[in-house]
């Protein structure tokens, strides 16, 4: 089984003291690319440079999370676009809206997410895109751009059926996480996760974040890891009633495609 974790925050500095321990893990489990989000300027430049320290196996997103969009300036916008032009940066993201937490203001998320979506469309590269307890306000931004813009995955999706149906009516993939390991908070999606086609469907931990609550053996580490992506994949065949063998390919061949990789 081979998978590529398509959004994984390496960068992270609970991975500091183990970071090529980690990576090592993640190869021995069949993880054999992972995707680091760059989810703020700093978080950006840190995510390109381990994907150049690791080549072939590590790649990046630049952009800025909604949690960062009030640090967002001409100069972050400038910063973005340089990196945009690199080779190992494989989307503009993590963008989008987060309504949840508002750590910024909400019309500072909203502007932040145009410019971010301008930038997707002046560089063609995919869209990795977060959404939390905002989609009507994101479904109407994206939807003004949809026709402009490269590929778009909705990461770490943990929305409602129409949700996203409505991204899949915009042409969008769907990224799934450890999100329906959780029994508190995940078992809605079950219901409807079979119905996002196969060449849509792709796959991510979100390390350090959503490690599986089902994980057996239990893990005592509260820290997530791209090495339980198989995990993730397991239950996800499981609720879609296909072979795990089968869908890492899907999910890998997908990944592959959306990213260019």
């Amino acid at each position: 089984m081979e998978l590529i974790d398509i959004g994984c925050n390496l960068t992270h500095d609970s991975f500091d003291s183990d970071r090529d321990e980690v990576l090592a893990r993640a190869h021995d489990a069949g993880v054999v690319q992972m995707v680091v989000t760059g989810a703020s300027a700093d978080g950006s430049r840190a995510a390109l440079q381990l994907a150049l320290d690791h080549p072939g196996t590590l790649f990046a997103t630049a952009g800025v999370h909604p949690h960062r969009a009030a640090d967002y300036d001409d100069e972050t916008d400038a910063l973005l676009r340089e990196l945009s032009s690199e080779n190992v940066v494989v989307a503009v993201g993590e963008t989008g809206l987060d309504y949840f937490r508002d750590f910024s203001p909400r019309d500072i998320q909203r502007e932040v997410f145009h410019r971010q979506l301008e930038l997707g469309v002046d560089s063609r590269l995919p869209l990795f895109l977060h959404m939390r307890d905002a989609h009507e306000d994101f479904y109407a931004i994206l939807r003004e751009t949809r026709d402009q813009l490269s590929d778009v995955v909705v990461h770490c999706f943990t929305g409602k059926r129409d949700e996203m149906h409505a991204y899949l009516d915009l042409d969008c993939h769907i990224g799934i996480t450890g999100w329906i390991c959780d029994e508190r908070r995940g078992t809605h999606m079950k219901e409807f996760l079979a119905e996002i086609p196969a060449d849509r469907l792709l796959v991510e931990t979100d390390a350090p974040y959503l490690k599986p609550r089902n994980l057996r053996p239990r893990v005592k580490s509260h820290r997530n890891e791209p090495r339980w992506l198989p995990w993730i994949v397991g239950t996800l065949a499981a609720v879609r009633h296909e072979h795990p063998e089968k869908l890492a390919a899907q999910t890998t061949a997908n990944a592959r495609r959306f990213f260019r990789l």
